[in-house]
């Protein structure tokens, strides 16, 4: 398979084109700027060059949302997603490309405390929530024209390469770990080699398409987590951070991302017969050390 890929160079990209040229797939990374196969999102151009002959696109375009929200914040972190996601799927209407992947993420589902998040459920409330619906909607144009079109709603991706524990790791290190508000969120993890390994599965199968959770089998809460991250670094993690106090550091960020609760699990993936390298946060943790 030749698969495109964009945002290639990000922590879930890079660990997919690794994933991809392992298995024997052909990848062409699409880049701003220099490279073999370049794109302007805002202008609305591809090189024609990179889709000639794909089999596949594979979107994971998005800029960080871990900082404070200002309007212009959001603005920023929505166009960093639609717009790629619009470009893309135009272009492969019109090359008639059969698949397209494109990442989403399990805030569409908004804070549902401990009810069980499939993909049936509907969109929650939130600004994630509303995001990830205009993201997702981007992807139109691709399902119009026939294309399977994926949307990878990926949880918190735990690699030891960066990402949620690059900013946890030296935290608790220093002993400085604890869990958050009152730790009964339920968080939604995934290693990052079944990352990459449920993205190349769900390109190899034809059978998925729509909306497909990328998160673990066995959501844990906050409180737990933070257990499994204390032991995994052979450090204690007694602290807690209070809600108010991450509410004063962080605005409206704290309730759509810290103190949310999305117990989300990979449905879809599991009907279709993906089996998980790390089954369970301990061994994800243990992978990403």
């Amino acid at each position: 398979m030749r698969v495109l890929v964009a945002g290639s160079r990000g922590l879930i990209g890079t660990a997919l084109v690794t994933a991809l040229a392992e298995a024997g797939h052909e990848v062409r990374r699409l880049v701003r700027g220099s490279g073999e196969y370049t794109w302007d999102p805002p202008a609305g151009r591809i090189d024609d060059n990179a889709l000639k002959g794909v089999d596949a696109v594979v979107n994971l375009c998005g800029s960080s949302m871990v900082n404070r929200w200002s309007a212009a914040r959001k603005q920023m972190i929505t166009d960093s997603r639609v717009e790629p996601t619009e470009v893309l799927a135009e272009a492969v209407a019109e090359y008639e490309i059969p698949v397209l992947v494109n990442a989403s993420a399990v805030g569409f589902y908004g804070d549902r405390g401990d009810r069980v998040l499939d993909e049936t459920e509907p969109r929650g409330e939130g600004f994630l929530a509303h995001l990830c619906e205009a993201w997702e909607a981007a992807a139109a144009p691709a399902k119009r024209a026939g294309a399977r079109v994926v949307h990878a709603r990926t949880g918190l991706v735990l690699s030891r390469h960066g990402g949620l524990l690059g900013v946890l790791k030296p935290l608790f290190r220093f002993g400085l770990g604890g869990r958050l508000g009152d730790g009964k969120q339920y968080l939604p993890w995934i290693s990052e080699c079944d990352e990459a390994g449920a993205l190349r599965f769900v390109l190899e199968h034809d059978s998925l398409s729509g909306p497909v959770n990328l998160a673990g089998p066995e959501p844990v809460t906050n409180a737990e987590f933070t257990r499994a991250l204390g032991l995994a670094l052979h450090r204690p993690a007694p602290w807690r951070v209070p809600a108010f106090a991450l509410r004063l550091a962080l605005g409206e960020t704290a309730d759509e991302m810290a103190l949310v609760s999305q117990r989300a699990v990979p449905a879809a993936l599991r009907d279709a017969g993906y089996a998980f390298i790390h089954p369970t946060v301990d061994a994800a943790l243990a992978a990403a050390r």
